[in-house]
């Protein structure tokens, strides 16, 4: 058995030290936790299990412990043990638990999502999280292009259908590959675009999705620090992360920004009945919005919805940002369904957000581009009153003027004038900070650009989803 140290709150998750790995996690209402180490992503069981005791490896809502003699590529979980009871946390130490803070995830080839729901065990097909470097980017060789709003020119695209078939002219190799859409790079600073806005690179699970379909869009995240192994090269985890900083350094190189489109208003665990991975198992009542009988409240139209107003929620999620910002070198974030993470108690929306609020308040976040859904599926729509001062949001109107105009609807030409003006009509007829309201024609929940100007309505029958999508 390794030689053990009480250990850190900080850094969440796992970090190298001079003698091994340091593990911090939050459970707040656990009773007690157990770190396990596995040989590789495949084991079947643990060969090591430390049991964390309160009194020496508790710090307020925070669990840690120092395991000496291990580095990068230890692969590792957790078991939380605490009361299991309607409207309390929903601990089930049957359950191998993903490190939300993780940075590399492994076990895929043994993963079975329907073990991970009910009281049965799933230690022998659970996803492990492993020990990465925690490197910054390189600034200095590959400087943030910081291209002015003004000239800004995002272009939205999906990295794993992006250069997928043969006539992108990409390397076979390469295709649907971080490494791959290094290639398209010429091709994307000839259209005049000035930043790209990759849709969901956080690690999701194909799985999550109707019996006999993957998942392909990503918008159900399984971990807000890993980039999706699917688009990489490199299976490991740490070659992974270098992946991803090639991308963003060329990127830079080019003169383009790169944007992510980060969900972090739900996850891939859905409601109450669904699979206990990593967030629910560890601080279900503190993640995720819940009624007094501990039913789930969703205004994602996913399952759940989380609890950014939380302390221990909105350090995660700054964290994450950190992360993808300093040591990946990504230069902002778009937020699906943001204004879902304004929400307080009993989804109260709220005019001072806590975790907007810390977001702007953090000079390690201050320099980079910031993007919002003003809705989300509850209802809530703010666009003029969105409660941030630093962060834009998406005005759908001017994708909907442009396009009744395209179709020569009638009385189309005025709104057309108010949207090429910068919106007045919505924004109690003052001029709008650049950045504030960023204009859209079309993304990905909506017509393809095509479609746009050749069709009256949608007609994806072929998804199998009944044209409901």
């Amino acid at each position: 058995m390794s030689t053990t140290h009480p250990g850190t709150p900080w850094p969440l998750g796992s970090s190298l030290t001079a003698r091994g790995v340091n593990f911090s996690i939050a459970a707040p209402a656990a009773d007690r936790m157990e770190l396990l180490l596995f040989e590789n992503g495949s084991a079947h069981t643990p060969h090591q299990v430390f049991e964390l005791d309160s009194r020496k490896h508790r710090s307020g809502d925070y669990w840690h412990i120092e395991v000496e003699g291990l580095g990068l590529g230890c692969c590792y979980g957790y078991r939380a043990f605490g009361p299991l009871a309607p409207g309390a946390h929903g601990f089930r130490p049957s359950k191998v638990l993903l490190d939300p803070a993780a940075r590399g995830i492994c076990g895929w080839d043994v993963y079975d999502r329907p073990l991970a729901t009910g009281p049965s065990t799933n230690a022998h097909a659970c996803l492990k999280a492993v020990v990465t470097e925690r490197d910054g980017f390189d600034f200095q060789a590959h400087p943030r292009p910081r291209n002015s709003w003004q000239r800004t020119v995002i272009y939205e695209l999906h990295v794993g259908s992006f250069t997928k078939r043969p006539d992108s002219g990409v390397d076979e190799r390469l295709r649907g590959t971080y490494l791959g859409l290094i290639e398209k790079l010429p091709y994307l600073k000839g259209l005049g675009i000035t930043a790209i806005e990759l849709l969901p690179i956080f690690a999701f699970d194909p799985a999550d999705a109707p019996p006999g379909r993957d998942n392909v869009w990503g918008y159900s995240p399984l971990n807000w620090f890993t980039p999706h192994p699917g688009y990489g090269v490199e299976a490991d985890a740490g070659k992974l992360r270098q992946e991803v900083r090639q991308l963003v350094a060329a990127c830079h190189d080019a003169g383009i920004e790169v944007l992510l489109d980060v969900v972090y208003n739900h996850t891939t665990e859905g409601n109450r009945d669904g699979p206990t991975l990593s967030w629910r198992g560890f601080a279900d009542l503190t993640y995720y919005h819940q009624n007094t009988d501990g039913e789930y409240l969703d205004v994602s139209g996913c399952g759940n919805s989380i609890a950014a107003n939380q302390p221990i929620s909105t350090q995660l999620i700054l964290e994450s940002m950190r992360c993808w910002a300093l040591e990946l070198g990504v230069d902002g974030f778009r937020f699906d369904l943001g204004i879902e993470l304004s929400r307080g108690d009993g989804l109260k929306p709220l005019d001072n957000p806590p975790l907007f609020e810390a977001i702007e308040a953090d000079p390690l976040l201050s320099d980079l581009k910031l993007v919002s859904e003003p809705w989300d599926c509850g209802g809530l729509y703010r666009l003029e009153d969105f409660p941030a001062r630093r962060i834009g949001t998406w005005n759908g109107h001017f994708r909907d003027g442009v396009r009744r105009f395209w179709k020569g609807d009638d009385h189309s030409t005025w709104t057309l004038a108010q949207r090429f003006k910068g919106s007045p009509d919505l924004y109690n007829k003052k001029a709008v900070t650049l950045g504030r309201s960023v204009n859209l024609i079309t993304a990905h929940d909506g017509f393809t650009l095509a479609d746009l100007v050749s069709y009256n309505r949608k007609h994806n029958l072929a998804n199998g989803e009944d044209n409901r999508d």
